[in-house]
């Protein structure tokens, strides 16, 4: 659970105990995990919660405008604490709590009731999925000779079998042909292969594939062993043969559809990936939510629009 406070003092203590203060100046950010439990809003800031209260009440309007009281998903406490249970998209949006309660004078015992209100932005996300993005290069005789293309096919399920018992295989792989001048050599010819590995392809979530070391060490030493092969192993080098440190590995994430990064919105989750707001939609799993055309898509976690 992520949440913005201004009360830098006391943010640590808050969410440590599981409670999110309220503030009658602001709406206070709160970041919760899909399916998880948020933490306790409460209905009041962290100077009230220490004061005597009067026969106080709650009354808290989720974010369709309606009163939460009696949902299945929320817990509400005699004190005003709410939480809400299993949290999903459709949950985010405004949670918005009066707080009412009476003063009375010590001289003329007169009462006097008094409304305060607080303002939540609750927001459903997710853990970016990491992945990695590997590129590779082969020097080749022709860019339209036709073994290029079985070579590629080959190259793929050789990488796959690799990293078979990890559950996972590669993605995204593709090659293209360039022609290449060197200083040494001349013009040569060579294949720009790539591919990804990320969480969806994998079936057992605690060895994802390239976010586990042992995929990507076993991809690394493939072609490491590439290298030694051409200056051990062969007299004549094959037509279509590896260069010589052209490995290289990028880190990218990637979100789930109906969701997305944004530092500036969202500066207190940057690295999270929140549900994207209503008149925004995410349809892939690039890191972005898409402003909508038709406005009337209004709600959270679109993956249209």
């Amino acid at each position: 659970v992520a949440a913005s406070h201004k009360e830098e003092k006391h943010s640590i203590d808050l969410i440590e105990n599981n409670y999110v203060y309220g503030n009658t100046k602001h709406e206070v950010d709160v970041y919760v995990k899909m399916f998880a439990n948020s933490p306790f809003l409460v209905c009041m800031d962290w100077a009230r919660s220490r004061e005597e209260l009067i026969d106080p009440n709650y009354f808290w309007i989720g974010p369709d405008g309606k009163k939460l009281e009696g949902r299945f998903y929320v817990n509400l406490t005699e004190t005003g604490k709410l939480m809400v249970m299993g949290f999903k998209e459709f949950m985010s949006g405004a949670y918005t709590c009066t707080l009412s309660h009476k003063i009375i004078e010590t001289t003329t015992q007169e009462e006097r009731e008094v409304f305060e209100e607080y303002k939540f932005m609750v927001y459903a996300y997710r853990e970016a999925d990491h992945a990695y993005q590997v590129f590779v290069r082969f020097t080749t005789k022709e860019c339209n000779l036709a073994a290029n293309r079985q070579f590629f096919e080959e190259l793929r399920k050789i990488l796959n079998n690799i990293i078979a018992d990890l559950m996972c295989h590669v993605v995204e792989s593709s090659y293209k042909c360039h022609s290449v001048k060197t200083p040494k050599q001349g013009l040569l010819y060579e294949l720009f292969v790539s591919f990804q590995g990320n969480t969806f392809q994998c079936l057992i979530r605690s060895l994802i594939f390239m976010n586990n070391p042992r995929a990507k060490d076993r991809i690394g030493a493939f072609f490491q062993k590439q290298t030694y092969a051409l200056r051990h192993n062969f007299h004549a080098v094959p037509i279509i043969h590896y260069v010589d440190n052209s490995f290289s590995v990028t880190h990218i994430d990637s979100c789930r559809p109906g969701f997305g990064k944004n530092n500036i919105t969202h500066k207190n989750c940057a690295s999270c990936c929140v549900v994207c707001e209503p008149g925004t939609y995410s349809p892939n799993n690039e890191v972005t939510c898409q402003i909508c055309s038709r406005p009337q898509v209004q709600i959270y976690g679109a993956t249209a629009c």
